[in-house]
């Protein structure tokens, strides 16, 4: 089967980006990256970021876009900009529901948004964070969430934020065939003095189960290396962290 292309994403290296945009983004192809997902709120011009791309070869995979820039007064501009930079998958990377009734109703404003992005080519997703596996009224929200969202819209699964909740991921995974179109490779320790700070390999994650999904049931175009914890400079950190999916044969 064909390897996985790698993306790292770039809240893992957002100071050094900020500081370097075009250094930054060639030591990420240098490492041997395939392509980015972008985070947050433009700090450039959509122009700008395309051009980035085509200096270094990267693809942008995905863009983590906050809730309020896919409103009805909002969209066609965050249209334009992934339309620019040639990315299809516009992933949410927080909602703020409180209840399941809160999470339902997001759930049906995430089918509508799918169903206006399809008209561009494009899909919505919903990246998770710890607290979405947390109980609610006795049942995870995250659950509630995806029970009721069209297996259109893209479960970004965040694997260290959803074994940090207490999650096991691949019971997760099982449960939604299809729709891991991109996945966050966040490591994660079950030893709460470790928890983020392992690099991947020396985490509890089972790397091996994660890649054999996402070649067979995922449905999986991206794997998205997430890295964050301070005691590693950011570059040598994501490069330490391909350098061991390298290893572990995910491609």
């Amino acid at each position: 089967m064909p390897s996985i292309p790698i993306a790292l994403e770039m809240y893992s290296v957002r100071k050094e980006f900020t500081a370097d945009p075009l250094g930054t983004m060639r030591a990420i192809k240098k490492m041997g990256y395939a392509g980015v997902e972008f985070a947050g709120d433009p700090q450039f011009c959509p122009e700008f970021y395309a051009a980035l791309l085509k200096e270094t070869g990267l693809v942008c995979c995905g863009w983590h876009t906050s809730w309020a820039r896919v409103q009805p007064d909002t969209l066609a501009e965050t249209v334009r900009l992934n339309q620019t930079v040639g990315n299809k998958y516009i992933i949410i990377p927080w909602l703020d529901g409180k209840t399941h009734d809160d999470w339902l109703a997001l759930a049906e404003q995430m089918n509508s948004l799918a169903d206006q992005l399809a008209l561009y080519g494009m899909r919505c997703g919903y990246h998770n964070h710890a607290g979405d596996f947390k109980p609610v009224e006795g049942r995870r929200t995250f659950d509630t969430f995806f029970k009721h969202t069209y297996k259109k819209v893209v479960m970004q699964l965040d694997l260290g934020n959803a074994m940090a909740g207490g999650a096991a991921v691949m019971p997760i995974l099982e449960d939604h065939p299809g729709r891991c179109q991109t996945i966050h490779l966040k490591p994660y320790s079950l030893d709460p003095a470790k928890a983020y700070r392992p690099l991947i390999g020396e985490d509890d994650i089972n790397w091996p189960a994660i890649y054999e999904f996402c070649q067979s049931k995922g449905d999986t175009e991206w794997a998205i290396v997430e890295y964050e914890c301070p005691e590693l400079p950011a570059l040598e950190a994501v490069e330490k962290c391909l350098q061991a999916l390298v290893r572990l044969n995910w491609r």
